[in-house]
């Protein structure tokens, strides 16, 4: 699913001054806004048939689709919950009057170092990503210093790493029926239990057809 130009994307439009550093060199200035994909905010549903181990029982939010492929953050797998103290203090940027604990989610195979806040699209840095009104994705460790300080979105969860597909091959994956879509719902997003969030998903979709 990797590829460099995917890569190359992540570095130039989602990481500037990120929870892991830019490449030196890297231009981190914020990029006009593309007009928006349709799949851009959607959920993408493993199909119950998904032949990749990674992705059984996954659900992920659209972040990024273009011609130069595609970057999702899976909203699903649950590790554990940690103090933000303790995050920011493993990020190198330890500040002891921060206060509270936060979800922690593998967002996908790829660069598992790198983390990203998907949270409600009321809190916006200049470095946010805006999604679709209702989510944004912020990756600045302020993020995190907001939240502990009782500043940051009223919604919100951290995720590392994030699924990536290079030119054409989730397209080639969705026309293999390996994925559906559906739209995005703060409630699936951030609300509900997590062991149930596919298995709703796939309800809405039987429900719709």
């Amino acid at each position: 699913m990797r590829s460099t130009r995917l890569v190359k994307l992540i570095a130039l439009l989602l990481l500037p001054g990120a929870l892991m550093a830019a490449a030196p060199g890297t231009d981190t200035a914020p990029q006009a806004a593309a007009p928006k994909d349709p799949l851009v905010g959607d959920l993408l549903v493993a199909a119950p048939g998904m032949s990749d181990p990674r992705f059984v029982g996954t659900v992920i939010l659209m972040v990024r689709h273009d011609k130069t492929g595609a970057l999702g953050i899976v909203i699903n797998h649950l590790v554990e919950k940690r103090t933000i103290a303790s995050l920011l203090a493993a990020m190198g940027k330890p500040d002891a009057s921060v206060h509270g604990t936060l979800p922690v989610f593998v967002g996908g195979p790829v660069e598992p170092t790198i983390g990203f806040v998907v949270h409600s699209a009321e809190y916006h840095r200049a470095d946010t990503i805006p999604i679709d009104g209702h989510v944004a994705v912020t990756s600045n460790p302020a993020v995190l210093r907001d939240i502990g300080h009782g500043a940051g979105p009223a919604k919100y969860l951290l995720a590392f790493g994030y699924a990536g597909w290079g030119p054409g091959q989730l397209e080639a994956e969705l026309a293999q029926h390996a994925w559906f879509t559906e739209p995005e719902d703060p409630k699936l997003v951030f609300d509900d239990d997590r062991d149930i969030v596919w298995k709703e998903a796939l309800a809405r979709r039987s429900r719709n057809l």
